[in-house]
C-alpha cells in the first residue's frame, strides 16, 4: 500500500473573510474553548496573533516539512468563492504558477457541484493557468450530489478525492476516484467545541490505515489542511507530524495522484 498525501487550501488570509461568517465564528468558538478548558491560554493568544499578521496559510511550511521527509504532496486550491472559500482568484493565481513553477502537484478545490456549466467554468480557469497539464480536484466540503462524478468525468478532470470511504482507487467513466480514508478534521475533532486527545487521534488512524489494508486498498489518502500546520493548533501539527513519520517507519511508500494514475495503467499495459 502506498501513500498518496494531499493538502486543501480553505484560506489564505484574514481580511479575505471580513465579508462572511467564518472570522466571528472562528473567535466565538475560541473563547468558548479557553473558558471551558478545552484551548490553553498559549494556543488562545497564539491563535488571535496570527490575526493581526493577516496570515491564514501555512503552504510553504508544510511544503518545507514534506520536502524534508519524501512527501509527494498534492495541493487543492479553489478558483471560486462559497462556503467560507473567500480568498480571490489573483490570489489562488499566484499560489497556482508557484506551484506549477515548482512542480508541485496542484487541482482544483471545486465549489460548484451541481451542473455540468458551472464546473466547467471552474475547471477552465485552473487550465488557463496550467495550460496543458493534467489535473485532479477535490470539492470544498466534499459536498457532491448524483451528478457529479459524472459531471467532472466529462468536463475533463484526470482524478477526484471527494468521496469518503474506505475503498481502492476505480474509475468513473475516463476519471480516476481516489476515495479519502484519513482527514483531519475527523480523527482530531469531531466533539463540540474541542479537539480528540493525541492518543485517541494516532489510535483513530490506526484503525482506518488497519480496515485498508483489510480491504486491500493499494492507495490510502490522506488530507491535512495546511492552515493547522502551526503550533496554535498543536494537536493538529503534532499528529500530522507524528503520522508522517508512522508511515515512513512503517515502510510506506509515498506518491502523488499523478504518479499513482501512472502507476496503474503501466501496470494495465503489462
Amino acid at each position: 500500500m502506498k501513500v498518496i498525501v494531499s493538502h486543501d487550501i480553505d484560506h489564505l488570509s484574514v481580511t479575505d473573510h471580513f465579508k462572511d461568517l467564518i472570522l466571528p465564528k472562528f473567535l466565538i468558538r475560541n473563547f468558548i474553548e479557553l473558558i471551558t478548558g478545552h484551548l490553553s491560554k498559549k494556543e488562545f493568544f497564539d491563535r488571535f496573533f496570527k490575526l493581526f499578521l493577516n496570515k491564514w496559510q501555512n503552504i510553504k511550511e508544510i511544503h518545507a516539512f514534506n520536502l524534508k521527509n519524501g512527501v509527494k504532496e498534492t495541493f487543492f486550491i479553489g478558483v471560486n468563492n462559497g462556503k467560507g472559500l473567500s480568498y480571490s482568484f489573483k490570489k489562488a493565481r499566484k499560489w497556482i504558477e508557484f506551484f506549477h513553477e515548482n512542480k508541485i502537484q496542484v487541482g482544483v478545490h471545486g465549489i460548484n457541484y451541481r451542473n455540468y456549466e458551472d464546473i466547467t467554468i471552474e475547471f477552465e480557469k485552473f487550465k488557463s493557468i496550467i495550460k496543458d497539464v493534467d489535473f485532479g480536484i477535490r470539492m470544498h466540503y466534499l459536498r457532491t450530489n448524483e451528478s457529479t462524478f459524472k459531471n467532472l468525468s466529462a468536463v475533463g478532470y484526470m482524478y477526484d478525492s471527494s468521496l469518503m470511504m474506505i475503498k481502492d482507487v476505480y474509475k468513473i467513466g475516463n476519471m480516476y476516484e481516489f476515495p479519502l480514508h484519513i482527514m483531519d478534521g475527523v480523527v482530531c475533532g469531531n466533539r463540540k467545541f474541542s479537539d480528540v486527545s493525541i492518543e485517541e487521534a494516532k489510535l483513530r488512524t490506526i484503525n482506518i490505515i488497519q480496515k485498508a489494508k483489510e480491504e486491500q486498498v493499494q492507495y490510502l489518502t490522506v488530507l491535512f489542511h495546511d492552515r493547522y500546520f502551526d503550533d496554535s493548533f498543536s494537536l493538529w501539527k503534532d499528529w500530522y507530524i507524528w503520522l508522517i513519520k508512522f508511515l515512513k517507519d512503517q515502510g510506506f511508500e509515498f506518491i502523488s495522484y499523478v504518479d499513482a494514475i501512472k502507476e496503474i495503467e503501466s501496470n494495465e499495459c503489462k
